[in-house]
Parts: C-alpha cells; sequence; structure tokens
C-alpha cells in the first residue's frame, strides 16, 4: 500500500471566516495573515494505491471558474491537481475511485473538468467510481441559504449525469483499509476517511479540523453549519486520536500536513509534526 499528498494549488480565505469567534489577536499567532486579513490555504488531497485500487480523497477547486471568482479567492501556487499526479506517474485514467467528503467548491471542483475547447464538461476522472454521502447530495440538491454560494451545479451534477456516482448512506467500511464516517458541523453528511496505513490510523481531516492551527476545539470556522456539533464531533475525534495514536493530515494547512495529538491541562494540541512523505518513509 502506497499513500500520496497530492497538492493542487492554494487559496485565500479571510481570517476572520476561517476563526469565526476566535479573536485575530490569539488565531494570528498560529497562522499568519496578510495585510488585507487574508490567510493563505492549500488545498491538499490525497491519492491511496491499495492493489488493484488507485482512491483520490477530494479534487481542489480545479480550473472551470473565471476571472471574478478567481479573484476573490486569489488562486495562488504552482500546484495543480493533474501534474501532482503526474509527478508520481499516475494519469487521470489511472484512478479507479474518487471520494469527495463534501461538495463545497474547494474540494470538488476538479472532479468535473472541461474538455479542450472548453464546450462540454467531462469527468476528469473517467473510469472511477465518485463516492458522496447521501446527505451531502441532498443538500447539493436544495442547498441552504449559507452554502449555495459553495455549491456549483458545473462541479457536480455531471458526475450523477455520467452514471458514475456512489452514495454512502452511513458509516462503513468502504474499502479494504479505508474506513468512512459521516460527521454534520461544518456541513450534513461531510465523509471523514480513516486509512489504516501499516497500523497507523490516518484521519483526512477535511473541513472538521482543517489546519493544524484548528485543533483547539473552540477554533472553529464562520463557515461551519453548526458550531457546537463541530466543537462536540472535534473533541470526540481528538479523544480518540489522543488514545489510539492517530495521525490527523490537514487538507488546508499551508504549513504543516500531518500530526500527531496530544492532550494538556490548557487542551488538546499538536504533539509530533511531519511533513506527509517523512511520515510514510518511516512507516513504509
Amino acid at each position: 500500500m502506497e499513500i500520496y499528498s497530492i497538492p493542487t494549488g492554494n487559496l485565500k480565505l479571510d481570517g476572520g471566516a476561517m476563526f469565526g469567534v476566535v479573536p485575530k489577536i490569539l488565531w494570528q499567532k498560529v497562522y499568519s495573515a496578510d495585510e488585507n486579513n487574508l490567510c493563505n490555504w492549500a488545498m491538499r488531497c490525497m491519492l491511496i494505491v491499495d492493489k488493484d485500487r488507485k482512491i483520490l480523497i477530494d479534487t481542489g477547486a480545479g480550473d472551470k471558474q473565471g476571472e471574478k471568482f478567481s479573484g476573490i479567492y486569489h488562486f495562488n501556487g504552482d500546484d495543480t491537481l493533474l501534474k501532482s499526479l503526474s509527478k508520481y506517474n499516475f494519469h487521470p485514467d489511472d484512478i479507479t475511485d474518487v471520494i469527495i467528503t463534501h461538495l463545497h467548491f474547494d474540494h470538488v471542483g476538479g472532479a468535473v473538468m472541461y474538455n479542450n475547447d472548453r464546450t462540454k464538461l467531462e469527468l476528469t476522472f473517467k473510469n472511477a467510481n465518485y463516492w458522496v454521502s447521501e446527505q451531502q447530495w441532498a443538500l447539493a440538491k436544495n442547498p441552504n441559504r449559507k452554502e449555495k454560494a459553495s455549491l456549483f451545479k458545473e462541479n457536480i451534477f455531471p458526475i450523477e449525469e455520467s452514471g458514475h456516482l456512489k452514495l454512502i448512506s452511513k458509516e462503513t467500511q468502504l474499502f479494504p483499509n479505508v474506513f468512512i464516517k459521516l460527521f454534520y458541523g461544518h456541513t450534513d453528511g461531510q465523509v471523514i476517511p480513516f486509512i489504516n496505513f501499516n497500523n497507523t490510523q490516518i484521519i483526512f481531516s477535511g473541513d472538521l479540523i482543517p489546519s493544524y492551527a484548528h485543533i483547539p476545539v473552540t477554533y472553529n470556522m464562520g463557515y461551519d453549519n453548526n458550531t457546537l456539533v463541530t466543537i462536540e464531533e472535534k473533541e470526540q475525534l481528538l479523544n480518540e486520536a489522543v488514545e489510539k495514536k492517530y495521525l490527523l493530515f490537514f487538507e488546508h494547512d499551508l504549513y504543516n500536513e500531518c500530526c500527531t495529538v496530544q492532550k494538556t491541562e490548557k487542551g488538546f494540541k499538536a504533539d509530533k509534526i511531519f511533513s506527509f512523505e517523512e511520515f510514510c518513509r518511516k512507516n513504509t
């Protein structure tokens, strides 16, 4: 079994939106912002190669949106989804499964692309099944007012039209080394994969814990639909991570790819911080 960190580029988001009610004087100690209060965030995906399966978790934002949209989110960096896959000698047609944690544009945008003359939308991974939770798919079809701005039909509905959509109804062992749990604080039915890699559980933490800076249970995003649920879900997961020595893999942290967790008198905090390549090398 092999696992790869797949960077797809970065975007900038308002620091206040990313840390909710936490004052800037506190969060800026652990995550920097520019003069416009914008923080730069990764869109980091994961590729799992397990026997005949090549499983991609999330797809970044893609490149379908126009200049106005790009100007709002300040996309930056040299990495793209296909470039990062190519670095490890994988072609889009090699991917057998795509797990989408949730359908916000920065997680699903790369799942669908334009053809060469930009006249038609098509699946980026034409041989893959696309796995999404039932709750998240229902939300995409009937979005609430808060999330509507992050749910784009061109990112989502071509998946269903292709016949490659697979819905997850409950927590399940999706593949031999990938167990799926569902979470509801950030958005309904967010899929969080638990990956068994050489007897270590790796948690692809998605937008439940998007960065090292979000480990404290009260450091949560203004984007969350239900912050109190997020706090409860994080606390339960972090207690389990401490007890069972899980590794957290961060989708959005520009500076830290993954870490273990410890519990102190002041709450949860990172224990050992790794580059993902370093972790894989030591555990292979």
